[in-house]
């Protein structure tokens, strides 16, 4: 699957430069529209360590309003929290009806670290794929949109990273140990991947695979994917969409493309 992706995508800069002030203006009036009808969304960012997930993040809410968003950078669980069923630490980080939630790593590490690294059982992270699923479809029923996002990028720009942010003395601790033992096992961590998008890909919950090499390439993607997911959410409840934003300009490139609605 993952082997197929064209990771050589990119974008100029001249026409980043010329989409970007009008996606960011639409984002915020969407994000306004879904306030005001109640449409709740949880946004889950995943992908490889120095994918760009973080500044993915801190791009995206620069211009959203602060008061209708958390984010949440999702560590292993707390010995508390361990005494809990594993999906009640993110039941009550769900958002408010009209507020959206971002998830800088996720549920899926179930699946993922915890598998690879065999800090869970395997009978229970198999069980996971099945309780991931029913949350998902629970609170899309619910009326909340999942928009889920996997970063990807090749193991040779991977390490391509960890060693230019290992250079510069204030992005150094950014490399742990442990992010150079989980690239040493990209191949293991491919293989959960790929289960992953696999099993966990729903009409209530589609994934969108960005290609991760190019950051202009990456912002559009992730930025036109959220806009079309909440505009198709609008329209499901009749809801007018923002009336100064027009649903489709012209001047976007085809060459990035948009997902179809569920």
């Amino acid at each position: 699957m993952l082997e197929k992706v064209d990771l050589s995508k990119k974008l100029k800069k001249k026409k980043y430069k010329k989409i970007m002030p009008d996606l960011r203006d639409r984002l915020y009036a969407l994000q306004k529209a879904c306030w005001e009808g109640n449409i709740p969304s949880a946004i889950v960012f995943e992908g490889w360590d120095a994918a760009g997930k973080g500044t993915s993040i801190n791009y995206l809410t620069r211009r959203l309003e602060p008061r209708g968003f958390k984010l949440y950078p999702i560590q292993a669980p707390r010995t508390f929290e361990t005494h809990m069923p594993w999906l009640w630490r993110f039941w009550l980080k769900l958002p408010n009806y009209g507020e959206m939630a971002i998830f800088d790593r996720s549920w899926y590490g179930r699946v993922l670290v915890e598998r690879v690294e065999e800090l869970t059982p395997k009978k229970e992270w198999r069980r996971a794929y099945r309780d991931i699923v029913n949350f998902e479809r629970t609170i899309h029923d619910d009326g909340y949109v999942v928009i889920k996002f996997w970063l990807h990028i090749s193991k040779k720009e991977q390490k391509k990273r960890f060693k230019k942010l290992e250079k510069d003395p204030l992005t150094a601790w950014h490399v742990q140990p442990e992010d150079w033992e989980h690239h040493r096992k990209y191949k293991e961590y491919l293989l959960a991947v790929e289960e992953m998008l696999e099993r966990t890909e729903t009409e209530w919950g589609p994934w969108t695979i960005v290609e991760a090499t190019n950051k202009r390439w990456v912002r559009v993607r992730i930025f036109r994917t959220i806009i079309h997911r909440l505009e198709d959410a609008l329209q499901r409840r009749g809801l007018p969409l923002p009336e100064d934003v027009e649903p489709e300009p012209a001047y976007w490139p085809d060459s990035v493309p948009v997902p179809e609605p569920a």
